[in-house]
């Protein structure tokens, strides 16, 4: 589980591609990393294969490829890095599980003073679980949902407003209209739906 704190900004040391599969090289701090512990990277949670001189290798199931954005990503990337949750930990965002519900674009950025405006679409198959000032998770950054279109908008998005201590800390700080971001909502959205109707979401 993860909180969508983001403790460090990563970059993508090395891609190997091999057919359905990848393996990630991350370039970050790797102090106290065990082989086989759980590192969010963009939200997506990997498992550490391999550890070098500061950097970590994790390897990436078609699966992952296909369903989050990492497959998108070249070396010299910037990456939002969180280490797992321990029991004693504080939860300062919310819980996570690391596991990209969907990908969707950026669609507009607001400059402010103080703090940025970003609106990202919102993909039809988890609008139902994105409500004005719930949880969501972008690129694996735990963000408070500033407002939302309206129900059955033919072009749905949802926005959220980035403090200054974000827009230097994680990746969004650089992120522009038209880049793709991976989405994760609120779990505990998901199983109420499933308590109250018996139904999967897809």
């Amino acid at each position: 589980m993860f909180t969508g704190i983001v403790e460090e900004l990563g970059e993508v040391a090395e891609i190997e591609h091999h057919g359905d599969a990848a393996r990630l090289a991350i370039r970050g701090s790797t102090q106290g990393v065990s082989l086989g512990e759980s590192i969010a990277v963009n939200g997506v949670c990997l498992t550490v294969t391999d550890l070098g001189e500061g950097t970590f290798a994790a390897d990436v199931m078609g699966e992952t490829l296909d369903r989050s954005g990492l497959g998108a990503l070249i070396p010299g990337a910037p990456v939002n890095l969180e280490r797992s949750v321990r029991l004693a930990d504080r939860l300062g965002g919310h819980l996570m599980q690391g596991h990209v519900d969907a990908i969707a674009p950026i669609l507009s950025r607001t400059p402010s003073a103080h703090w940025d405006q970003v609106r990202i679409g919102l993909p039809t198959a988890i609008s139902r679980y994105v409500v004005e000032k719930g949880s969501i998770a972008v690129d694996g950054i735990s963000l408070t949902v500033s407002a939302v279109s309206p129900p059955h908008a033919a072009d749905a998005w949802f926005e959220v407003c980035l403090i200054p201590e974000t827009l230097k800390r994680t990746t969004l700080g650089t992120r522009e209209p038209g880049d793709i971001v991976n989405l994760e909502v609120d779990v505990i959205a998901k199983y109420v739906e499933r308590l109250l109707t018996g139904e999967v979401s897809q």
